[in-house]
Protein backbone atom coordinates (compact mmCIF):
# COMPACT_ATOMS: atom_id res chain seq x y z
CA UNK A 1 0.00 0.00 0.00
CA UNK A 2 2.96 2.27 0.52
CA UNK A 3 3.67 2.86 -2.69
CA UNK A 4 0.15 3.73 -3.87
CA UNK A 5 0.27 6.64 -1.08
CA UNK A 6 3.92 8.00 -2.22
CA UNK A 7 3.01 8.05 -5.96
CA UNK A 8 -0.07 9.77 -5.05
CA UNK A 9 1.07 11.79 -1.95
CA UNK A 10 4.77 12.69 -3.74
CA UNK A 11 3.11 13.45 -7.16
CA UNK A 12 0.42 16.41 -5.50
CA UNK A 13 3.63 17.76 -3.29
CA UNK A 14 5.75 18.09 -6.59
CA UNK A 15 3.37 20.66 -7.88
CA UNK A 16 2.27 22.15 -4.77
CA UNK A 17 5.65 22.84 -3.13
CA UNK A 18 8.99 23.81 -3.92
CA UNK A 19 12.14 22.43 -3.32
CA UNK A 20 12.85 24.07 0.16
CA UNK A 21 15.25 26.09 1.17
CA UNK A 22 18.15 26.21 3.46
CA UNK A 23 17.12 26.63 6.99
CA UNK A 24 18.72 29.84 9.13
CA UNK A 25 19.90 28.86 12.12
CA UNK A 26 18.29 30.02 15.06
CA UNK A 27 19.28 29.50 18.82
CA UNK A 28 16.91 27.57 20.48
CA UNK A 29 16.29 30.17 22.56
CA UNK A 30 14.97 31.78 19.87
CA UNK A 31 12.35 29.62 18.98
CA UNK A 32 8.72 28.90 19.70
CA UNK A 33 8.13 25.22 19.70
CA UNK A 34 4.35 23.53 19.29
CA UNK A 35 3.58 20.13 19.92
CA UNK A 36 0.73 18.83 17.33
CA UNK A 37 -0.98 15.74 18.06
CA UNK A 38 -2.31 13.02 16.02
CA UNK A 39 -3.87 9.64 15.77
CA UNK A 40 -3.13 8.42 12.61
CA UNK A 41 0.38 6.83 11.59
CA UNK A 42 3.48 8.67 9.60
CA UNK A 43 2.95 6.62 6.28
CA UNK A 44 -0.69 7.97 6.63
CA UNK A 45 -1.25 10.95 3.74
CA UNK A 46 -3.00 13.19 6.37
CA UNK A 47 0.11 12.99 8.75
CA UNK A 48 2.36 13.76 5.46
CA UNK A 49 0.54 16.80 4.67
CA UNK A 50 1.24 17.81 8.50
CA UNK A 51 4.56 17.12 8.05
CA UNK A 52 5.09 19.06 5.10
CA UNK A 53 2.91 22.02 6.75
CA UNK A 54 5.19 21.92 9.53
CA UNK A 55 8.22 22.75 7.35
CA UNK A 56 6.63 25.39 5.76
CA UNK A 57 5.85 27.46 9.11
CA UNK A 58 9.63 26.47 9.62
CA UNK A 59 10.76 28.00 6.89
CA UNK A 60 8.47 30.55 6.64
CA UNK A 61 9.34 32.39 9.89
CA UNK A 62 13.17 30.70 9.33
CA UNK A 63 13.19 28.69 12.41
CA UNK A 64 11.10 30.76 14.99
CA UNK A 65 8.57 28.19 15.07
CA UNK A 66 8.81 25.56 15.01
CA UNK A 67 5.58 22.39 14.96
CA UNK A 68 6.83 19.34 16.17
CA UNK A 69 4.07 16.47 14.76
CA UNK A 70 3.53 13.58 17.21
CA UNK A 71 1.69 10.90 15.17
CA UNK A 72 0.05 7.35 16.16
CA UNK A 73 -0.91 8.20 19.37
CA UNK A 74 1.63 9.06 21.05
CA UNK A 75 0.94 12.38 22.74
CA UNK A 76 -2.67 11.85 22.97
CA UNK A 77 -5.21 9.16 21.75
CA UNK A 78 -6.98 10.27 18.47
CA UNK A 79 -10.64 10.66 20.25
CA UNK A 80 -8.89 12.82 23.63
CA UNK A 81 -7.14 15.24 20.90
CA UNK A 82 -9.58 18.16 20.73
CA UNK A 83 -9.82 18.24 24.89
CA UNK A 84 -5.85 18.10 24.94
CA UNK A 85 -5.42 21.18 22.39
CA UNK A 86 -8.59 22.89 24.32
CA UNK A 87 -6.84 22.24 27.91
CA UNK A 88 -2.83 22.97 26.52
CA UNK A 89 -1.35 20.06 27.08
CA UNK A 90 -0.86 20.27 23.30
CA UNK A 91 -0.68 23.75 20.91
CA UNK A 92 -2.10 21.41 17.93
CA UNK A 93 -3.58 18.73 17.39
CA UNK A 94 -5.25 16.80 14.65
CA UNK A 95 -8.64 14.32 14.64
CA UNK A 96 -11.48 13.39 12.60
CA UNK A 97 -14.94 15.26 12.89
CA UNK A 98 -16.80 13.01 13.33
CA UNK A 99 -14.74 12.32 17.29
CA UNK A 100 -16.41 15.30 18.16
CA UNK A 101 -20.36 14.97 17.33
CA UNK A 102 -20.66 14.59 20.78
CA UNK A 103 -19.29 17.91 21.99
CA UNK A 104 -20.44 19.31 18.24
CA UNK A 105 -23.04 18.40 16.79
CA UNK A 106 -22.47 20.28 13.63
CA UNK A 107 -19.30 18.48 13.30
CA UNK A 108 -21.18 15.38 11.50
CA UNK A 109 -21.98 17.34 8.59
CA UNK A 110 -19.64 15.49 6.42
CA UNK A 111 -20.52 12.18 7.72
CA UNK A 112 -24.38 12.13 6.84
CA UNK A 113 -24.72 9.00 4.21
CA UNK A 114 -25.75 9.98 0.24
CA UNK A 115 -25.61 13.59 0.57
CA UNK A 116 -22.14 14.47 -1.17
CA UNK A 117 -21.20 12.72 -4.61
CA UNK A 118 -17.88 14.34 -5.19
CA UNK A 119 -15.06 16.33 -4.24
CA UNK A 120 -16.58 19.59 -5.28
CA UNK A 121 -19.87 18.83 -3.75
CA UNK A 122 -17.48 17.50 -0.55
CA UNK A 123 -15.66 20.96 -0.78
CA UNK A 124 -19.16 22.66 -1.50
CA UNK A 125 -20.05 21.54 1.70
CA UNK A 126 -16.98 22.24 3.65
CA UNK A 127 -17.69 26.03 2.64
CA UNK A 128 -20.74 26.12 4.13
CA UNK A 129 -19.40 23.91 7.36
CA UNK A 130 -16.40 26.03 7.89
CA UNK A 131 -17.73 29.11 9.55
CA UNK A 132 -20.11 27.34 11.86
CA UNK A 133 -17.12 24.48 12.89
CA UNK A 134 -14.68 28.21 13.58
CA UNK A 135 -17.83 29.40 15.54
CA UNK A 136 -17.54 26.95 17.76
CA UNK A 137 -13.80 26.23 17.70
CA UNK A 138 -13.54 29.53 18.92
CA UNK A 139 -15.80 28.93 22.05
CA UNK A 140 -13.70 26.39 23.11
CA UNK A 141 -10.42 27.92 23.17
CA UNK A 142 -9.25 26.66 20.00
CA UNK A 143 -8.77 27.81 16.35
CA UNK A 144 -9.48 25.76 13.10
CA UNK A 145 -6.23 25.59 10.67
CA UNK A 146 -7.55 23.49 8.22
CA UNK A 147 -9.36 20.66 7.13
CA UNK A 148 -8.59 17.68 4.59
CA UNK A 149 -11.01 14.38 3.13
CA UNK A 150 -10.22 11.03 3.35
CA UNK A 151 -11.35 9.06 0.16
CA UNK A 152 -14.65 8.89 -0.45
CA UNK A 153 -16.88 5.82 0.91
CA UNK A 154 -17.38 3.22 -2.17
CA UNK A 155 -19.56 -0.16 -1.89
CA UNK A 156 -17.60 -3.64 -2.45
CA UNK A 157 -19.70 -6.61 -3.36
CA UNK A 158 -19.17 -10.33 -4.40
CA UNK A 159 -21.62 -9.90 -6.86
CA UNK A 160 -22.91 -7.23 -9.19
CA UNK A 161 -25.94 -4.94 -7.60
CA UNK A 162 -28.10 -3.44 -10.25
CA UNK A 163 -30.56 -2.23 -7.79
CA UNK A 164 -31.87 -1.98 -4.19
CA UNK A 165 -33.40 -5.79 -4.57
CA UNK A 166 -29.73 -7.31 -5.22
CA UNK A 167 -29.02 -6.45 -1.69
CA UNK A 168 -32.04 -8.40 0.09
CA UNK A 169 -30.79 -11.43 1.72
CA UNK A 170 -27.13 -10.41 1.38
CA UNK A 171 -24.73 -9.95 4.60
CA UNK A 172 -23.96 -6.35 5.07
CA UNK A 173 -20.36 -5.44 6.99
CA UNK A 174 -21.29 -2.74 9.71
CA UNK A 175 -19.18 -1.09 12.03
CA UNK A 176 -21.19 1.48 13.63
CA UNK A 177 -24.84 2.79 13.89
CA UNK A 178 -24.65 4.72 10.48
CA UNK A 179 -23.76 1.55 8.47
CA UNK A 180 -25.72 -0.56 10.66
CA UNK A 181 -28.90 1.38 9.39
CA UNK A 182 -28.52 1.17 5.83
CA UNK A 183 -28.15 -2.26 5.56
CA UNK A 184 -31.44 -2.22 7.11
CA UNK A 185 -33.16 0.52 4.95
CA UNK A 186 -31.12 -1.69 1.85
CA UNK A 187 -32.67 -5.00 2.89
CA UNK A 188 -29.18 -6.21 3.67
CA UNK A 189 -28.64 -8.22 6.70
CA UNK A 190 -25.82 -6.12 8.88
CA UNK A 191 -23.02 -8.17 10.06
CA UNK A 192 -20.13 -6.39 12.37
CA UNK A 193 -17.05 -7.82 11.06
CA UNK A 194 -13.77 -5.63 12.42
CA UNK A 195 -11.89 -4.81 9.58
CA UNK A 196 -8.79 -6.93 10.43
CA UNK A 197 -11.18 -9.71 10.13
CA UNK A 198 -12.35 -8.82 6.49
CA UNK A 199 -10.79 -10.66 4.37
CA UNK A 200 -11.42 -14.22 6.88
CA UNK A 201 -15.05 -13.32 6.69
CA UNK A 202 -15.21 -13.25 2.76
CA UNK A 203 -13.34 -16.31 2.49
CA UNK A 204 -15.87 -18.08 4.75
CA UNK A 205 -18.82 -16.20 3.33
CA UNK A 206 -19.94 -14.55 6.46
CA UNK A 207 -20.19 -11.50 4.71
CA UNK A 208 -21.28 -10.11 0.69
CA UNK A 209 -20.73 -6.44 0.99
CA UNK A 210 -19.45 -3.13 2.60
CA UNK A 211 -19.63 0.12 2.35
CA UNK A 212 -15.86 1.50 2.66
CA UNK A 213 -12.60 3.14 0.67
CA UNK A 214 -11.43 1.79 -2.27
CA UNK A 215 -8.15 2.82 -0.19
CA UNK A 216 -9.12 0.60 2.43
CA UNK A 217 -10.08 -2.22 0.00
CA UNK A 218 -6.35 -2.21 -1.68
CA UNK A 219 -5.01 -2.21 2.26
CA UNK A 220 -7.09 -5.40 3.09
CA UNK A 221 -6.45 -6.94 -0.55
CA UNK A 222 -10.31 -7.38 -0.78
CA UNK A 223 -10.01 -8.33 -4.88
CA UNK A 224 -10.11 -12.52 -3.50
CA UNK A 225 -14.03 -12.54 -3.07
CA UNK A 226 -14.93 -9.19 -3.53
CA UNK A 227 -15.38 -8.99 -7.71
CA UNK A 228 -17.28 -5.47 -7.70
CA UNK A 229 -16.41 -1.65 -6.75
CA UNK A 230 -18.56 1.00 -7.13
CA UNK A 231 -17.92 4.71 -6.82
CA UNK A 232 -21.03 5.50 -5.00
CA UNK A 233 -19.15 8.19 -2.89
CA UNK A 234 -21.57 7.52 0.26
CA UNK A 235 -19.87 10.10 2.29
CA UNK A 236 -16.17 12.11 2.74
CA UNK A 237 -15.30 12.52 6.14
CA UNK A 238 -12.77 15.10 7.12
CA UNK A 239 -9.49 15.36 9.66
CA UNK A 240 -9.00 18.72 10.94
CA UNK A 241 -6.17 20.56 12.52
CA UNK A 242 -5.94 23.26 14.67
CA UNK A 243 -4.42 25.00 17.66
CA UNK A 244 -5.06 26.22 20.54
CA UNK A 245 -5.81 30.40 20.95
CA UNK A 246 -4.01 31.50 23.13
CA UNK A 247 -1.05 29.86 21.69
CA UNK A 248 -1.56 31.11 18.23
CA UNK A 249 -2.52 34.82 19.66
CA UNK A 250 0.83 34.48 21.61
CA UNK A 251 2.31 35.23 18.18
CA UNK A 252 3.73 38.03 16.57
CA UNK A 253 1.15 39.23 13.39
CA UNK A 254 3.55 38.19 10.87
CA UNK A 255 3.99 34.89 12.38
CA UNK A 256 0.06 34.38 12.40
CA UNK A 257 -0.67 35.24 9.01
CA UNK A 258 2.78 32.83 8.00
CA UNK A 259 1.10 30.31 9.70
CA UNK A 260 -2.63 30.96 7.94
CA UNK A 261 -0.92 31.09 4.66
CA UNK A 262 0.52 27.62 5.37
CA UNK A 263 -2.63 26.08 6.36
CA UNK A 264 -4.14 27.53 3.33
CA UNK A 265 -1.73 25.38 1.49
CA UNK A 266 -2.19 22.54 3.22
CA UNK A 267 -5.53 22.34 2.96
CA UNK A 268 -5.27 23.03 -1.11
CA UNK A 269 -2.83 20.05 -1.15
CA UNK A 270 -4.49 17.92 1.11
CA UNK A 271 -7.30 18.07 -1.16
CA UNK A 272 -5.84 17.29 -4.15
CA UNK A 273 -3.68 14.20 -2.46
CA UNK A 274 -6.75 12.19 -1.32
CA UNK A 275 -8.16 12.93 -4.77
CA UNK A 276 -5.16 11.40 -6.12
CA UNK A 277 -5.13 8.46 -3.32
CA UNK A 278 -8.80 7.78 -3.99
CA UNK A 279 -7.92 7.62 -7.95
CA UNK A 280 -5.10 5.18 -7.51
CA UNK A 281 -6.81 2.50 -5.28
CA UNK A 282 -9.32 2.36 -7.59
CA UNK A 283 -7.09 1.48 -9.98
CA UNK A 284 -5.46 -0.86 -7.87
CA UNK A 285 -8.91 -2.48 -7.85
CA UNK A 286 -8.91 -2.76 -11.33
CA UNK A 287 -5.95 -3.91 -11.85
CA UNK A 288 -5.96 -6.58 -9.60
CA UNK A 289 -9.58 -8.10 -11.46
CA UNK A 290 -12.40 -5.87 -9.57
CA UNK A 291 -14.74 -4.92 -12.03
CA UNK A 292 -15.35 -0.93 -11.43
CA UNK A 293 -18.99 0.06 -12.44
CA UNK A 294 -20.83 2.91 -11.99
CA UNK A 295 -24.36 2.31 -10.01
CA UNK A 296 -27.57 2.47 -12.31
CA UNK A 297 -30.09 5.39 -12.51
CA UNK A 298 -32.67 3.77 -10.43
CA UNK A 299 -30.43 2.66 -7.76
CA UNK A 300 -28.99 6.00 -8.03
CA UNK A 301 -32.05 7.35 -7.26
CA UNK A 302 -32.78 5.46 -4.64
CA UNK A 303 -29.36 6.27 -2.60
CA UNK A 304 -30.04 9.97 -3.30
CA UNK A 305 -33.47 9.27 -1.50
CA UNK A 306 -31.49 7.72 1.27
CA UNK A 307 -29.74 10.59 1.56
CA UNK A 308 -32.14 12.74 1.34
CA UNK A 309 -33.84 11.30 4.25
CA UNK A 310 -30.89 10.90 6.51
CA UNK A 311 -30.25 14.76 5.84
CA UNK A 312 -33.60 15.54 7.18
CA UNK A 313 -33.20 13.45 10.44
CA UNK A 314 -30.02 15.24 11.24
CA UNK A 315 -31.03 18.20 10.85
CA UNK A 316 -34.28 17.52 13.17
CA UNK A 317 -31.28 15.97 15.58
CA UNK A 318 -29.41 18.67 15.61
CA UNK A 319 -31.75 21.90 15.24
CA UNK A 320 -31.55 25.15 13.56
CA UNK A 321 -27.85 25.22 13.07
CA UNK A 322 -28.10 22.26 10.73
CA UNK A 323 -30.23 24.62 8.63
CA UNK A 324 -27.52 26.87 7.84
CA UNK A 325 -25.25 24.56 6.02
CA UNK A 326 -28.05 22.19 4.48
CA UNK A 327 -30.57 24.73 2.85
CA UNK A 328 -28.06 26.45 0.67
CA UNK A 329 -26.12 23.16 0.11
CA UNK A 330 -29.73 21.56 -1.54
CA UNK A 331 -31.14 24.87 -2.48
CA UNK A 332 -28.50 27.41 -4.05
CA UNK A 333 -29.76 28.74 -7.29
CA UNK A 334 -33.00 29.52 -4.94
CA UNK A 335 -31.68 31.16 -1.87
CA UNK A 336 -29.34 32.88 -4.27
CA UNK A 337 -32.43 33.78 -6.40
CA UNK A 338 -34.04 35.28 -3.27
CA UNK A 339 -31.20 37.18 -2.00
CA UNK A 340 -31.27 39.31 -4.89
CA UNK A 341 -34.76 40.65 -4.98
Amino acid sequence: MKHIFSAAFCAVLASHVPMLLAQAHVPPSAATTWKLATGYRVESFHTQNIMQFSRDVEQATAGKLLIQVHPNNTLAKLGDISQAVQQGKAEAGETIMTSMVKEIPIAGADSIPFVVGSYMDARRLWVLQRPVIEKHFSERGIKLLYAVPWPPQGLHSTKPIRSVADFKGTQMRTYNSTTQRIAELLGARPVDVPMVDVGKALSEGRMDNMITSALTGVENKVWGAIKYYYEINAWFPKNVVFVNSKAFDSLKPEARSMVLKAAAEAETRGWAASQALASSATEELRANGVKIERIPPDLSQDIKRMGERFSREWVQSVGNEANAIFLPYYFPLELNAKNLK
